[in-house]
């Protein structure tokens, strides 16, 4: 499967916006995402699974992939076209062991020690962060800064980048600019979720 990072990579969060993980990717899609990771860290997995399932049902009629959030299980179980696995996680190399080939695997790094590492293994993608300082994750990981991002860039050669962590419509450009593909963002996009779509579209180019 050919897969090409969008410049943005919106990732739902039920807390932050008071809806459905569907509702969240309606919303996004209304603004022109093409890739969402749905995020849940607090709901019963059952809950999550039947909230992921909707939300992916809508993906597909509008030409969008799923990304689900640490849970190959889930992952597996819906048939999402992906997964996002952080450090803790399940290692990427049995997550595609039991996912296959075709789906995409994302993986969460905090240095560039971690980069280099990540970027041998059986990923579609690694992620970078937090670039800025950021109140949508508990307990989270040292700040890398822009010149993280450049740092881990430069490691990695072209292997596809995803920056993550307090990215604002003030300043992402320097993200991109320090050699990110794609930027994952949340409270930015999210908040206020009665403007989700247009808040989407404040990050264009």
């Amino acid at each position: 499967m050919k897969f090409t990072l969008p410049k943005i990579y919106p990732i739902t969060d039920r807390r932050l916006t008071g809806l459905s993980h569907a509702a969240q990717v309606e919303k996004l899609l209304a603004g022109g995402a093409r890739l969402i990771q749905l995020r849940e860290k607090h709901a019963a997995p059952k809950a999550f699974y039947e909230e992921a399932e909707a939300a992916l049902e809508i993906a597909r009629r509008n030409g969008a992939r799923i990304i689900v959030n640490d849970r190959v299980d889930l992952a597996l179980a819906l048939g999402a076209d992906g997964v996002h696995l952080g450090q803790d996680d399940l290692p990427p190399e049995k997550a595609r062991e039991i996912l296959g080939p075709d789906v995409i695997i994302g993986f969460s790094t905090h240095s560039v020690e971690q980069a280099i590492a990540a970027a041998r293994l059986p990923i579609d993608y690694l992620a970078i962060g937090p670039v800025f300082a950021t109140s949508t994750k508990e307990n989270p990981d040292a700040v890398v800064g822009v010149e993280g991002v450049a740092r881990v860039r430069a490691a990695i050669d072209d292997f596809p980048l995803v920056a993550i962590g307090g990215i604002t419509p003030s300043n992402f450009r320097a993200v991109v600019e320090a050699g990110a593909d794609s930027l994952a963002v949340i409270k930015s996009i999210l908040f206020p979720p009665g403007q989700i779509a247009e808040n989407l579209k404040t990050f264009e180019m």
